[in-house]
């Protein structure tokens, strides 16, 4: 019998859990739930900086409540499990943790702007509505491919939440990893739309 749902199972959980909330929050903040894609949508000028600072703290607190409960729930596993907390795995270094999480985060944001685009929204009348779809199904890669690296972080927020509520010294040693790598891709993914993508010039009537 099989002992937990495996590596797929986990990267199907977080990619259909981002896409139902950010379905479900679009309408109400823009489905910010990731303080690395609202650090990159504000490099993209499409958040102002108090609103970016406010998102990120609410989604901090948000990931504070979130491992507190799931603490809650389920003790045993949660300490079994080492309370989920994000570190590099043995036999990777720390560089290599750090690349994983910059090019998950740079898929991930990246994949936001292209869902999200104002140019795509006017010609493509369907992509807002399936804009959460994309977002969660490169969540669900990302996963695939780094949980084995980094237990896959691309979210500073879920890593801080959860290193705080278990806070065991090696849920802290390589947490730097998880916000300076999200927070690089990020800022990446945000360069890459708005100076090579958007920066594309588009055929002018004559």
């Amino acid at each position: 019998m099989c002992a937990s749902v495996g590596i797929q199972g986990i990267a199907w959980a977080f990619g259909g859990m981002i896409f139902a909330l950010v379905y479900c929050t679009a309408g109400i903040s823009g489905g910010h739930i990731n303080p690395a894609v609202t650090f990159g949508l504000f490099l993209a000028r499409k958040l102002s900086l108090t609103r970016a600072l406010y998102y990120i703290v609410m989604q901090c607190l948000g990931a504070i409540c979130g491992a507190g409960v799931v603490k809650g729930f389920q003790p045993k596993q949660y300490q079994a499990l080492g309370g989920g907390s994000n570190t590099v795995a043995p036999g990777y270094t720390k560089g290599s943790g750090l690349g994983a999480e910059i090019i998950g985060t740079f898929v991930l944001v990246y994949t936001v702007f292209s869902a999200t685009d104002a140019k795509r929204n006017a010609r493509d009348s369907h992509v807002p509505i399936l804009a959460p779809l994309p977002i969660g199904f490169a969540v669900f890669l990302v996963h695939l491919a780094t949980i084995p690296i980094t237990g896959t972080g691309i979210n500073p927020a879920r890593s801080l939440g959860a290193a705080i509520i278990y806070n065991k010294d090696h849920s802290w040693d390589d947490h730097w990893v998880f916000w300076v790598g999200p927070f690089i891709g990020a800022a990446l993914a945000a360069l890459y739309h708005v100076i090579v993508i958007r920066a594309i010039p588009f055929k002018s009537r004559s």
